[in-house]
């Protein structure tokens, strides 16, 4: 089992932002959707642009180096259906950000999405 790495404080990546984050030896993208946080392999498979540093509207981010566009939610390219972005678990504990990435870097299946999406824990 992955353990929890802490990457950002939640006020770091504010509703609407998305934000580039190191976890162990991945590169991480970080989004906010809402106040629902969701967190991806950072690095585009287009060119390996970072796609933490793009452009978030809604659920969709774009990479700032060639335009390739993510769901967030689930990683899922927007115009081809085979490719898709490994996404990772997010938590929320005392406002820090943690990220649950899987040694082989998790699939990037609708299940995992289904688990994906931090907020703030009791």
């Amino acid at each position: 089992m992955a353990d929890w790495i802490a990457i950002a404080r939640i006020e770091e990546c504010p509703p609407g932002a998305s934000i580039e984050r190191v976890a162990g030896n991945r590169m991480v993208a970080l989004a906010n959707v809402e106040g629902t946080l969701h967190a991806l392999d950072g690095l585009c498979p287009h060119q390996g642009g970072p796609l933490g540093t793009g452009r978030l509207c809604g659920t969709i981010l774009t990479c700032p180096w060639h335009g390739w566009q993510f769901d967030v939610t689930t990683g899922r390219h927007q115009i081809s259906p085979t490719i898709r972005q490994p996404i990772h678990e997010v938590r929320v504990r005392d406002g820090l950000v943690e990220v649950r990435i899987l040694p082989d870097g998790g699939p990037a299946t609708d299940a995992a999405a289904a688990t994906a999406g931090g907020r703030e824990n009791p």
